[in-house]
């Protein structure tokens, strides 16, 4: 057996005679020499460790240049991969929020591809500021009278508060100190922005005597934040924005007001609960107010910051804003994706996440009917699959107990100790993975966030069936 194995491995080519294959020859075009000689001999390698186990067969330089090839196509495909987002949740944080609309697609390219006047004023020819491509745009849509923007709704809340409270004490309703994901809370936001936190109330009721009482000659800003993330119900009560902004006004203290996902629509003309709108918040007197881009807006990941001229003003001043700035490419699918607004009729058909959101279930009905068989099909006989109605939900802490009738594919193991994790992973293998959830034993395909019909038939074609068995 050594003396076999011995012959194997003196009969592999050498590395020279694999790149001079004609199978080859497209791997050095696409990856150079130094990349692809490094991967022949990885293949190598790989290849003398499985003769010495035992393996009978050995690749000829084809079958290693092949190999090579595959492994430098696999380095080289991009780890944040696209994927059919069938989970039912819309604006998945883990698949990254808001699909963007083609007119911020186009934006963004654009300022990818050439010079742009980022911070120049053409009439002038002086330097200009990034902040002037999108403030006339919010100002409009919010009725605010000044704005501007940082990277996300966390950095403009920390760039707010340490503005306006730094050393100073920022008072905020007990029942508001929320938590996000990826463990942001509010009382460590507030320390970090160098904010003493100043509770009141009690988790479920707070009332305007409470705000009241703790004012002082410390008092750097009343903190107004807008639970979009969960529901307190029962016995509850809490101060609305403009009795909070009345109540600062006679303070001479700025009511700041966190919004969170934030809305520049009403929601509800599209079947979905009401939010608060950004130009209510402003109307309501509140001096600054904050927002997400990537969530309910349906943008890029941003941090809105509108409010008044004076306050504004002073947080453009702080020096963090710098460091929380946004870049180019954001900043133009920004613009293009605040455009789209001034248009409302016509808001849905070319923002992808109102779209989505306000999807019939008819429609997502009958695309499950017509995927019905195909789906079937790549996955039968070890699975059956089902038309089923569920719900879907907004996601990204946005409407946490509003959600939306929809429809979905609902496969199910024909033989009950079969591992549906089996199936969840052979989907996620896929060139373009499928990600649904697990749920009443079974895996869930939620479409209502389905718009690529013919590519996910594509990718569900080449499903190994066998490997489910």
């Amino acid at each position: 057996m050594e003396g076999s194995s011995s012959g194997r491995l003196r009969d592999l080519p050498s590395v020279d005679a694999v790149l001079k294959a004609p199978a080859a020859l497209a791997m050095l075009e696409r990856f150079g020499r130094a990349a692809s000689t490094d991967a022949v001999r990885a293949a190598l390698a790989d290849v003398r460790a499985a003769i010495v186990g035992g393996a009978s067969r050995a690749p000829d330089a084809a079958g290693l240049a092949r190999a090579a090839e595959a492994a430098l196509e696999g380095e080289a495909r991009s780890s944040m991969r696209p994927v059919f987002n069938l989970t039912g949740t819309v604006l998945h944080t883990n698949l990254g929020r808001a699909v963007l609309a083609e007119a911020a697609i186009e934006g963004a390219v654009a300022a990818m591809r050439d010079p742009v006047a980022l911070e120049f004023d053409l009439e002038t020819a002086k330097r200009g500021e990034r902040d002037d491509h999108v403030r006339a745009l919010l100002c409009e849509l919010t009725g605010a009278e000044d704005a501007t923007l940082v990277n996300n709704n966390a950095a403009a809340v920390l760039l707010c508060l340490n503005t306006l409270a730094a050393g100073r004490e920022a008072i905020v309703s007990r029942g508001e100190l929320i938590e996000i994901g990826g463990a942001f809370r509010m009382p460590d936001i507030m320390a970090r922005a160098g904010a003493k936190l100043v509770e009141v109330g009690t988790t479920n009721r707070t009332h305007l005597k409470d705000y009241r009482a703790a004012l002082s000659a410390q008092t750097g800003v009343i903190l107004k934040v807008h639970t979009s993330n969960y529901r307190i119900e029962g016995f509850t009560a809490e101060v609305g924005a403009a009795e909070l902004a009345a109540l600062a006004g006679q303070a001479n203290v700025p009511l700041m007001n966190d919004l969170g996902s934030g809305t520049l629509i009403d929601l509800s003309r599209y079947g979905l609960q009401k939010e608060p709108t950004v130009r209510e918040a402003v109307r309501e007197g509140s001096g600054l107010v904050t927002f997400s881009g990537d969530k309910l807006l349906g943008g890029p990941q941003a941090g809105f910051i509108v409010g008044a001229g004076a306050l504004i003003e002073a947080v453009n001043r702080n020096p963090m804003k710098r460091a929380l700035r946004v870049d180019k490419i954001r900043l133009a699918a920004i613009e293009a994706t605040l455009k789209l607004y001034r248009d409302p009729d016509r808001l849905a058909e070319r923002l992808p996440t109102l779209r989505l959101l306000a999807r019939p279930l008819a429609e997502i009905e009958a695309q499950a009917r017509r995927l019905l068989p195909a789906t079937t099909a790549a996955v039968e006989p070890a699975y059956q699959v089902a038309l089923r109605l569920c719900r879907s939900q907004v996601g990204s802490g946005a409407l946490p107990l509003d959600t939306i009738e929809s429809a979905g594919l609902f496969i199910r193991p024909t033989n009950g100790s079969r591992s549906l994790e089996r199936l969840a992973g052979a989907l996620r293998a896929l060139a373009r993975p499928v990600i649904g959830r697990i749920e009443d034993g079974g895996l869930l395909l939620d479409l209502r966030c389905l718009a690529d019909e013919a590519g996910f038939l594509s990718a569900l074609s080449a499903l190994d069936a066998d490997a489910l068995a």
